[in-house]
């Protein structure tokens, strides 16, 4: 029984040590462009004891292909004693990939990513915990200390690099100390509701987006989780550096397609007004061939006038399409046709007619009969 009970808690402990490297390690997506840099913005007044400080951050979505400014916000911690690791952006190899932030007893590894308050790439200089309670650094945090007496004052060296991602061009080049690593492997806590409906709520905003605002979000930070609306939100001051989203291959392939199919249609309308007088020429070398197929019943010459003009008149209307069009336009012609045909168009009809039977290939095949 001993040894059964020794293997459930070794059993426990391997899917504790597994639960919390994939609270610190957990990928969501991984993108081929970087996100823009942090935007600047002032902090709300904390609005009570016990609130931790959680910076914004630029989160993506794949169904509008955008990344989207998460504000910051004040969230009280889950437990007594945790603190917030914000999520960052890091370059994979491939693309820029985005590991969560958690809670738990240190403050890990976030890319060196400085997103002030507190948070300038290592550690937290913004607050701590003592004997149940959580003391804010004045010179960091927006504090009423009129309400909030567990307050001290540390000077702060500030990193103002607005970068926010790790790695890759352009991105910041801090790695994980031993000691973060170690960090990474502790119980971890994952964000509580209310930041997971925060985030939800900065999704779902156009204003939100970076292809809208181009880096300036209209909420760049809020007094509490959700508050978008209040009136202590505080909107960002200014874009860490312009920004303008990349172009979308799904728009490049449109007008691909489109010019493909316009040389087609126009190559068929100029075919029909200025290619009449000529391209009545080439069809009548189709209804030769056909008059190869009724070469016996040339032995009726002398009904020229009527039935032989109204069979090919007759035949070219169904082959060509192009053609189907025009009977309704053609068919004053044929009756203009039948008075001149009296006069001069058999006699030029008919020298065209003998023409290809008098080609004299037909007097080279009597020899092989």
């Amino acid at each position: 029984m001993r040894i059964i009970s020794q293997i459930r808690s070794l059993l426990f402990a391997l899917l504790l040590l597994s639960l919390s490297a994939a609270a610190f390690a957990q990928i969501g997506i991984s993108i081929s462009f970087a996100p823009p840099e942090l935007p600047v913005y002032e902090q709300p007044l904390c609005p009570g004891d016990g609130y931790l400080w959680t910076p914004g951050y630029w989160a993506y979505a794949n169904d509008y292909d955008d990344y989207y400014w998460v504000p910051g916000t004040w969230v009280m911690a889950p437990e007594v004693g945790l603190l917030w690791t914000p999520a960052y952006w890091g370059w994979g190899g491939n693309g820029y990939v985005f590991y969560d932030g958690y809670w738990g007893q240190q403050v890990g590894f976030y890319g060196g990513v400085s997103y002030g308050f507190g948070y300038y790439g290592d550690g937290y200089q913004g607050g701590r915990w003592d004997n149940g309670h959580f003391f804010y650094n004045r010179s960091v945090n927006n504090v009423n200390v009129t309400e909030i007496h567990n307050v001290y004052n540390t000077t702060v060296i500030q990193n103002n690099n607005r970068v926010s991602f790790n790695g890759g061009t352009g991105g910041i080049s801090a790695r994980a100390t031993p000691q973060q690593e170690v960090i990474a492997r502790e119980k971890h806590i994952p964000a509580v509701a209310a930041q997971t409906q925060h985030a939800q709520d900065a999704r779902t905003n156009p204003q939100q987006r970076a292809s809208v605002n181009h880096g300036k979000p209209a909420v760049a930070a809020t007094p509490k989780p959700g508050a978008f609306s209040d009136r202590a939100a505080a909107p960002a001051k200014a874009a860490g550096a312009p920004y303008n989203p990349p172009v979308k291959r799904a728009a490049v392939q449109p007008p691909a397609v489109a010019p493909a199919a316009q040389p087609e249609n126009n190559a068929a309308r100029p075919a029909q007004p200025a290619a009449r007088p000529e391209t009545n020429r080439p069809p009548t070398e189709q209804p030769n061939n056909r008059v190869e197929t009724s070469r016996p019943t040339a032995a009726q010459p002398n009904a020229r006038p009527e039935p032989n003009r109204n069979e090919p008149a007759q035949r070219p209307q169904t082959p060509p399409p192009s053609e189907r069009s025009q009977p309704e336009r053609a068919s004053p012609p044929p009756e203009a046709r039948t008075a001149p045909q009296q006069h001069a168009q058999p006699a030029a009809r008919a020298p065209e007619e003998q023409k290809h039977p008098e080609e004299k290939p037909k007097k080279d095949e009597k020899p092989p009969q």
